[in-house]
This record gives C-alpha cells, sequence and structure tokens, in this order.
C-alpha cells in the first residue's frame, strides 16, 4: 500500500486490499504456499484451456483499476481477473482459487474459511461497475462474478456465485482500509506536535555542535556515515537526529538497527526518556477531515472501548519470533498450534489491539507473552499487528539485511522505505553481519536425521529417494578448501531438484518435527537465494561430510539495501579507514572514479601478496571526482548545465562522513611503539619471553602509578591478543617469567551479562586481563573505560589465513585490485579495526586517560600505522628494553 497522508490518497492491488487485515494472518508464504502456487498455476492453465473450447471469444488476466472514495480517503485499486467472458447481455467475471481442502465444500464453509477470496472478487465487481456504469441508451448488461475453487490434488472444481450481500464484504473492507489510514494520518499530526527532552542533561564537548553538524549535512548527503568515539554518546545524537526528522514530517517512520539486544534495550530507554510521559485519559482525538457520522475507530475489528491514551511517541522493540513462543517447544505449524489455529477469529474480541492503541502499554515479552497466553494468540501475531502503528522500530540488522527475515518489515502495510530513516548502529559489524546471512552450511549427520524422519512419516517415494541421494552426496564429501568445478554442479543439481520436489509433497510437518522440518526447507530457500542473488560464494568443505557456501562479499547486496531508503545514518566508533567501511557496504567509488590501489586491467596472479609499503590515500570525501574523471565525464556532456547536474546528482548519491569533534581524547593516551619483536605467526615464539617479561614491565609500572588510597582497586592492566592460543602461550610462559603475577585469560562467554560479570571479578583481584581481539570482550566490555590506566597490543590482529580468506583475496583480486590494495581490504582493514575497537573503550569521557603500547614493529609500518584511529598514530619509538624502561617509568 502506498499512500499520502497529505493528500488523503492511496494506491493498492486488488490482491492486498482483499487481504489487508489487521491482526494475526495466515501468511501465503512457506511451504504450502510454494506447493499451492505451483499447482495453482497449473489448474489456472487447465481452466483457461477448457473456457477457450467453450468460448473463443474469453479473455484472460484481464487489467482493471478503478478509484473509489470513502470517508474522506480516495483509494485507486488496480488487478487483473483470471478470466472474463462476455455475451450480448451478461458479463461473467470469473476468478479461481486453489485450495487445500476436499471439495465440494457447504458453501458457508467456504465463505467462512476464505473471505478474503470473496472480497477480492467482489473488489472486482466494484471495479467493473465503476468501469461501466448503468447507461439509459442501450440494454443494461448483467454482471455475473464467479469464485472457481479448485481442489489442488485431484483438480475437482466448485463454483461460487457472489451475491449481492456479498457487497458488505466490500464496503467492511473499505472500513478496514479507511480505518487504518484515519490511524497512520493522527499519527502523523501526533508527531508533527511531538515533544522531546534533549538526550543529555548537560552536553559534553563536543556534543554542542554535532547534531546541528548531522542535521546539515543530512540534507544534502541523505546518507551519512557518523564516526564517534565510544562513550560519545552516539545513542542520544542519533535519537535527537531521528525524533527531529520524523517532526518535520521528513519520513514516516524511523528504524533502528543494532547487533545487540543490549544495544536495543539501551534505545528504548532513552526514547522513554527523552518523550514525554503520556497524558492521562483515554479521549477520543477528532481527526481532520473526518465527515460526519464516521464511526468511531475500532468499529470494525479492533474493540471499541479502546483508544490511544498519548500523543507521544509510539516504539517498538522486536524480538526474534523464537522469543515470544509460549509453546513448550518452538515450531510453528498452525494447525498444531492452539495460539495460532483460529487465531483470525479470536483477535476481534481479545482486546490485544490495546499494545498498538495505547502507548502506555508495557510491550516487554513477558507482557505480550502473558497476554497472548489469556487471549488464545500468539504473542508473535501481537507484534506482527502492532508494529505498523509505530514512529520507531528497534531491532536486528536481519530484519532488513537477511533474506530469511526481512519480510516481517518489508510486508507491514504502509511500509515504504523510500519514506523510512534507517539507522544502523555499531555498523562496522553489518558487512560480516550480512555475509552470514547469505552463507549456509550442511552436515551429512542432518541430513540423515532428516532421511530418518521422513522414513517415519512416509511422504511421496521420490522424495525420500531424491533426499537419499542428498544424504549419499554429504557422506562421501572429504574437506576441501573448494569444490572441483564438476562436484559443484552435481550438488547444484541435486539440490535444485529437491528444491522442485520438496514444495510439491504435502508434509505433516507437525508430525516431523521442527528440526527435521527447518532442514528440509534450507534447501527450497537456498535454492531461490542463489536464483535470485548473484553474491560470490566459496562452495568448501571444512570437515568430512560437512559443505558450506561461505558468501565472500556482500557489498552488492549491503549497498543495494541501503539505497532503498529515504534517509541512511551508518553510525560507528570505527569506520577508519572510511575507504574500506564504504567498499565492504557496497558504497565505494563511483562509476567513473578509480578506485585507491584499483589497477586498469584484473590481475588474477595466485599467490599471497605482499604487504604494502604504503596505504592508499584517503579522501576527504567519497566519491570525489579527480581531474582526469571530470575531463573525461565533461568530454561525454554537451552543456555546462549538464555537466553540473551530473556533478551535483554523484555528490548526492555518494555518501558523506562526519567524524565527533571530541576535544577531550586530545592526549588522552600515550602511546609507544615498541619494535623490539615481530609478533607475525612466523616469528612469534621467538619473542615469547620478551613478550611475556613486557606484561610484567607494564604491570609493575601500573602498581607504581596507582594512587596510595585505602579504597584503590588492585592495579589492574589490559592485554589484547590476535587470538586465544597467543594468550594462552604467553600465560605459560609468565608462569616462568612472573609466577607472582595474577593472570585471567577471558573464558569463552557468549552471554554478555556473564562477560562483565568475569571482567569485575578480574579488574577487584588485579593483576593481568588477557583479552582477545575482535571477541565480544574486547569490542563491548565498557567496564575498562577510565579503570584500566595501562594497556598492551600484541600485535595487528589479521584474519586467521585459511581457505575463506584465500577466497576473498582471489576474488578481489579478480575484480580488479593490486595486491597490495587486495592485501589491505581483506587482511590489514579488519585486523587494525579490531585493535581501534579495543583502545576506543579504554577512554569513554573526560579525563580518561591510558598508556598503550603498540607491541610489534608493523604497527610503525605506514600501511598499518595509517589504519590506526587518528588518537594512535603518533608515539614514542622503543627500540631496546631501556627506551622501554624510560618510557614505562615517564608520569
Amino acid at each position: 500500500m502506498i499512500f499520502d497522508l497529505d493528500k488523503r490518497t492511496a494506491a493498492l492491488s486488488v490482491g492486498d486490499f482483499s487481504d489487508f487485515a489487521v491482526g494475526p494472518r495466515d501468511s501465503a508464504g512457506g511451504a504450502p504456499g510454494l506447493w499451492r502456487a505451483q499447482l495453482g498455476t497449473h489448474w489456472h492453465n487447465e481452466l483457461r484451456a477448457q473456457t477457450t473450447s467453450t468460448d473463443p471469444h474469453a479473455e484472460f488476466e484481464i487489467p482493471i483499476s478503478g478509484q473509489i472514495f470513502h470517508r474522506g480517503w480516495m483509494l485507486t485499486l488496480t488487478g487483473r481477473i483470471d478470466q472474463s467472458i462476455r455475451q450480448e447481455s451478461a458479463l461473467v467475471l470469473r476468478e479461481i482459487k486453489t485450495v487445500t481442502r476436499p471439495l465440494p465444500a457447504d458453501e458457508s464453509e467456504l465463505r467462512a474459511d476464505y473471505p478474503e477470496y470473496f472480497v477480492q472478487l467482489a473488489s472486482y465487481a466494484a471495479l467493473q461497475r465503476l468501469a461501466t456504469p448503468a447507461s439509459t441508451a442501450g440494454p443494461a448488461v448483467k454482471l455475473t462474478a464467479e469464485l472457481v475453487f479448485v481442489e489442488a490434488g485431484s483438480g475437482l472444481a466448485q463454483t461460487v456465485v457472489l451475491t449481492l450481500t456479498d457487497d458488505r464484504l466490500f464496503r467492511t473492507q473499505l472500513e478496514r482500509v479507511v480505518e487504518f489510514l484515519a490511524l497512520r494520518h493522527r499519527a502523523r499530526e501526533r508527531l508533527k506536535n511531538l515533544r522531546y527532552q534533549p538526550a543529555f542533561a548537560t552536553r559534553r564537548p563536543g556534543q554542542e555542535t554535532t547534531q546541528a553538524e548531522l542535521t546539515a549535512l543530512f540534507e544534502r548527503h541523505p546518507l551519512v556515515l557518523f564516526e564517534a568515539p565510544t562513550g560519545f554518546g552516539k545513542t542520544g545524537v542519533l535519537l535527537e537526529f531521528a525524533l527531529g526528522q520524523l517532526r518535520s514530517g521528513h519520513f514516516d517512520r524511523a528504524l533502528y538497527l543494532t547487533s545487540k539486544s543490549t544495544g536495543q534495550l539501551q534505545v528504548v530507554h532513552t526514547l522513554a526518556s527523552m518523550t514525554e510521559p503520556p497524558a492521562g485519559g483515554a479521549e477520543r482525538l477528532k481527526l481532520k477531515g473526518e465527515s460526519p457520522g464516521t464511526p468511531p475507530l475500532s468499529t470494525f475489528n479492533l474493540p471499541p472501548s479502546t483508544a490511544p491514551t498519548s500523543r507521544g511517541l509510539a516504539i517498538w522493540q522486536v524480538r526474534a519470533k523464537s522469543e515470544h513462543c509460549i509453546n513448550s517447544t518452538f515450531h510453528c505449524v498452525r494447525e498444531n498450534c492452539r495460539y495460532l489455529d483460529g487465531a483470525e477469529q479470536r483477535w476481534a474480541q481479545s482486546g490485544l489491539a490495546r499494545f498498538y492503541l495505547e502507548e502506555n502499554q508495557a510491550r516487554d515479552l513477558d507482557t505480550l507473552r502473558a497476554a497472548g497466553r489469556d487471549a488464545r494468540i500468539c504473542p508473535y501475531e501481537i507484534t506482527r499487528a502492532a508494529l505498523a502503528f509505530n514512529d520507531v522500530w528497534i531491532g536486528d540488522y536481519n530484519y532488513v539485511f537477511a533474506p530469511r527475515n526481512r519480510t516481517l518489515f518489508y510486508e507491514q502495510p504502509g511500509f515504504v522505505a523510500a519514506r523510512t530513516l534507517l539507522i544502523v548502529d555499531e555498523a562496522h559489524n553489518l558487512p560480516s553481519r550480512v555475509a552470514d546471512a547469505h552463507s549456509q552450511a550442511f552436515s551429512a549427520a542432518d541430513a540423515l536425521t532428516v532421511r530418518d524422519e521422513l522414513h517415519r512419516v512416509r511422504p511421496l517415494a521420490q522424495l525420500v529417494t531424491a533426499w537419499d541421494h542428498w544424504c549419499h552426496c554429504l557422506q562421501h564429501l572429504r574437506a576441501t578448501n573448494a569444490l572441483p568445478p564438476a562436484d559443484e554442479d552435481d550438488i547444484r543439481h541435486l539440490l535444485t531438484n529437491l528444491a522442485q520436489l520438496i514444495p510439491t509433497v504435502s508434509l505433516d510437518f507437525a508430525a516431523l518435527g521442527p528440526r527435521a522440518a527447518e532442514l528440509l526447507w534450507q534447501l527450497p530457500a537456498l535454492a531461490d537465494e542463489l536464483a535470485a542473488s548473484e553474491l560470490p560464494r566459496l562452495w568448501w568443505c571444512p570437515r568430512d561430510g560437512e559443505l558450506a557456501l561461505t558468501c565472500l562479499d556482500a557489498a552488492p547486496a549491503v549497498g543495494a539495501t541501503l539505497r532503498e531508503f529515504g534517509g541512511v545514518v551508518l553510525a560507528s566508533a570505527t569506520l577508519t579507514p572510511v575507504d574500506g567501511f564504504a567498499a565492504a557496504c557496497g558504497l565505494d567509488f563511483p562509476a567513473g572514479a578509480a578506485a585507491p590501489g584499483r589497477k586498469n586491467v584484473p590481475d588474477t596472479g595466485g599467490g599471497r601478496p605482499r604487504p604494502p609499503e604504503a596505504a592508499p590515500p584517503l579522501s576527504e570525501r567519497l566519491g570525489e571526482l579527480n581531474k582526469r574523471d571530470t575531463r573525461k565525464l565533461y568530454r561525454q556532456l554537451t552543456s555546462a548545465a549538464e555537466l553540473l547536474r551530473v556533478e551535483e546528482a554523484r555528490e548526492a548519491a555518494s555518501p558523506a562522513l562526519l567524524r565527533a569533534h571530541t576535544p577531550w581524547r586530545e592526549g588522552a593516551y600515550d602511546i609507544a611503539f615498541d619494535t623490539r619483536v615481530d609478533t607475525t605467526f612466523q616469528h612469534r615464539t621467538q619473542h615469547y619471553t620478551t613478550t611475556a617479561a613486557t606484561v610484567a614491565a607494564l604491570h609493575a609500572a601500573a602498581v607504581d602509578a596507582q594512587p596510595s588510597t585505602l579504597n584503590a582497586q588492585l592495579p589492574c592492566v589490559a592485554v589484547f591478543f590476535p587470538s586465544y592460543a597467543y594468550a594462552e602461550a604467553i600465560t605459560r610462559e609468565l608462569a616462568d617469567v612472573a609466577p607472582d603475577l595474577r593472570v585471567a585469560l577471558q573464558p569463552r562467554l557468549r552471554d554478555l551479562a556473564a562477560q562483565t560479570a568475569w571482567v569485575e571479578e578480574a579488574m577487584r583481584a588485579g593483576g593481568a586481563l588477557f583479552l582477545v581481539l575482535g571477541s565480544s570482550f574486547a569490542e563491548s566490555i565498557d567496564a575498562l573505560g577510565g579503570r584500566i590506566g595501562h594497556a598492551m597490543v600484541v600485535g595487528p590482529a589479521l584474519p586467521e589465513v585459511n581457505a575463506v580468506q584465500h577466497a576473498r583475496l582471489a576474488e578481489v583480486l579478480h575484480a580488479g585490485l593490486t595486491r597490495e590494495a587486495a592485501f589491505r581490504r581483506i587482511y590489514q582493514v579488519p585486523g587494525m579495526t579490531k585493535v581501534n575497537q579495543a583502545l576506543g573503550r579504554l577512554v569513554r569521557a573526560p579525563g580518561h586517560a591510558a598508556r598503550v603500547l603498540l607491541h610489534c614493529r608493523r604497527f610503525l609500518e605506514p600501511s598499518y600505522t595509517s589504519l590506526l584511529a587518528l588518537e594512535y598514530r603518533s608515539g614514542t619509538r622503543l627500540a631496546d628494553d631501556d627506551q622501554l624502561s624510560s618510557w614505562l617509568e615517564r608520569r
């Protein structure tokens, strides 16, 4: 549905119009939907042939459209009627629908089970009457509308003729759609009067101008890269900006995406503190332009007793579908779930519409589960129904960027990406997360589990045979860094065969079980994704009996999605180097401009490239044309006006960069470059003793610098390693070099609360915290800020050299990058980004300071130094033990 609230107009297809509902709905997608779609096409063709044989003048797939004015709104409906049969004084409209239930059936049952089909046919009839108004000049044409139900399995057909009373269905549906539009119009009026408090009671130095700078830059470039260090207050700045954009009417809603639920909760709490509390009372708000006699809102499918109780901001945090589930086992099979089966009929009297009509309703998962359990309706359906009425949607990246999850947002009525502001926090994680969403893995063990379940439920023998072939294929795979092309072709053939077969087989998914059903439908989903996307993938076997399809570069998918939105802000503490991040998001240099390190002729040579001697130059503004490209473009244009127009379009489409001003970070870091050691994989063992002694010396310096107060915590230093194995090796070495030094090596924990608890306990005990770069400890733990005065980074955290990295390197070489630029993008940029992330956690507020030792001679190579954040690029060079001691003793 596309609507203009100011002009009070809406345009939608007849199918969308007839399916429109607020509340639970039976999705046409998934397993049964695919099966019905294929069989539906078959029976449509069969009935078309039958009609043609009896009436050669029959017409098929006839476009039909019209405008209907209802309660102050102009609706434009468009669609295609399946069959149109004209006779002398009669016109028959015929719509064909494939169903899985046995036919013939009682007509009342068909009307109860498929009301949207009757609404669709009634809509076509109403549009046809508008197109052919009654005329006094000739005989009246009798209009007949027929709904032909076809049993999917057998092809048996049953015809139901539309009656005059069915016109009420069309009118009722008009009321539902207009009710929704009225609520959206009210939301717009509410946003125009939105009042909110600043995110910060007292602004920190550097925050005063950031909001104005971001807004001014966004007016010229609707895609902004916003880099601000940890502790700056990015969330508050972004939310103030988003609320201002919503209030000005530039966007209908804002999407705030983060990769962690803790970050989402912070956004919810910040918004709650910024917006005014709900006003008391439940008065009904008079809608501008309401005509006399308009029924109260919620007359049709919403409880009449509920009404909005606030003119504040409506926000909704979206959690995973599985987290909503109140069954003992999460397995969504409608017919087998008492909270889904029949939920559409129970919704009208459930009172659950209060979750989007009353903004002061609690919306946490516990509340949703309790309400769903009481009303016997799936809590996820509450979220899905309420989402369209909220101004700010808060959730994970997957709801926009993952093909299997994005339907929740994109299928919401009234959702238009071009009218939506997208804010992506912690955006440095976005490219890898999207690549993971486009990657798949299969194992012989899982395939055999599905085979056992198929033998138990006994489906079509053809499916069992095809699945046996799939199991046999996986069982005979041997570990390899890349499948030979012939083997890949064989596997693609098996995938295609199963993907075509699975949707055509009617299966009892409840009996099949959640795990087997998920694994079974993984194959059609993969086949659809491979057909729809040309992202580069590595087909390889990490172990015997396992197949992995790893996405090597998700930049095209990320860039295409970002460009759908009317405005985008990508925010992070570590976007540096900006050109590398932009390229990973598909936002690198526009056509005709040369990216750093790109050759004119692609080089597909093999082998690992040598690290570059110097970093490629960085541009202050992404997408800037150089002189050569400007002259080349000018030769293609015929006038100065056209040149200006093209340049303005290029500049507006290119991403712009805003770096937050943080004067309190100037001089907060005392950096030293330790050139005594080489921490490359080949040479690090030679320096284990030196590294361990350096950790002990750093801790001794922290003890000397510790203020002599009774309540001061025990001295503690943070040491960041590129891998667990490296950290464990130095732990063992320290047992000999400094046996009295307590070492706390981060455990392999995923829960953020457990991670924070471990950090607190380790810091109370004192000693050395050994953390792994790139882990959630190094990237997300904020407890170090202001409490760790001495830290050490043991070498750049370059990614492990493995099959995937080799394939990524080959991919960018094939795309035309030089060896140096390819090594920079695939290895150096990710590794140094991890270093920047870790060090950014040490200084989070004015007054914080840290002494940091970069423990590897590579940190002084220009290709690595240029990838450090500006605060870490200059410091003291240490060439021997005496210079290290002098730096440590310096106050």
